[in-house]
């Protein structure tokens, strides 16, 4: 196929731009809100002086720039890690990946959890709960306390109780336990979020950011129950649209036999 009869396009050709506008509209919505859209405008600028130089052949500059395109590689990586993390984990969240690499989560336990978290909506009891999926979450759980105890609904209201002293921060679940609690996630300085979402919210957010882990909130101001995942927080969820989210958040695992 001739593209106006003149330039030869394949099929291939066809695909491979549809594969790179995908690829960097990603790269945007991923960027969209962040410092990184700044960085970005940085770099092309750079990259545009780097294209003057070279026209109006400036031999010293043209020196710089050459000694210096060595390291550009290794500065993008460095000056758009959180970005290419977010992408890679959005690959690695693919439907079908999904399916590939991790069976279906335990029905009891999401039973229990979604049951829990129902009572602390109607009492109006904040709740912070990570679900560990495919990246690790030591480095989180490290900053709690570790628990390693069977999952209930009864254990989870009693943690997260306001007279509990392991109420403050968030629970991590992993493999069918709970893994740890009062545990400090990072908050994410992200502008997509309102003004209505707390220290608690953004907590949820931001560890998305980092992670493909799932998050579950409850307000404490008004009992509303919201998720975050991939850097989005949805909220206002039903109890029934909670389960389906949370049963089609952990059939990925990163380990047989449990959830998480």
């Amino acid at each position: 196929m001739n593209l106006f009869g003149i330039i030869p396009v394949r099929l291939i050709d066809l695909f491979e731009i549809l594969l790179v506008a995908l690829v960097f509209y990603r790269l945007y919505i991923t960027m969209r809100g962040t410092l990184a859209v700044s960085l970005f405008g940085g770099l092309l600028g750079l990259l545009f002086i780097q294209f003057l130089v070279q026209v109006t052949d400036m031999k010293v500059l043209q020196f710089m720039f050459s000694a210096l395109s060595d390291i550009y590689v290794l500065a993008v990586i460095i000056v758009f890690q959180p970005e290419i993390r977010r992408v890679l984990i959005f690959l690695g969240q693919t439907p079908l990946l999904r399916r590939l690499l991790a069976p279906v989560g335990n029905r009891q336990v999401i039973h229990e959890i979604v049951a829990a978290i129902d009572t602390m909506s109607q009492q109006r009891m904040g709740a912070l709960i990570a679900f560990k999926r495919t990246n690790g979450l030591r480095s989180y759980v490290e900053t709690g306390e570790s628990l390693q105890a069977v999952i209930s609904r009864n254990l989870l209201v009693s943690i997260f109780h306001t007279s509990s002293p392991l109420h403050d921060g968030a629970v991590i679940i992993s493999d069918n336990r709970i893994e740890a609690v009062r545990c400090i996630l990072p908050v994410s300085r992200s502008k997509r979020l309102g003004m209505q979402f707390g220290t608690r919210h953004r907590a949820a957010v931001g560890l998305t950011e980092e992670t493909d882990a799932f998050v579950v909130v409850v307000s404490e101001e008004t009992g509303k129950i919201s998720v975050a995942e991939q850097g989005v927080m949805v909220s206002g969820l039903t109890v029934e649209e909670l389960k389906s989210q949370l049963s089609e958040a952990m059939s990925t695992r990163s380990s047989p036999g449990g959830l998480g």
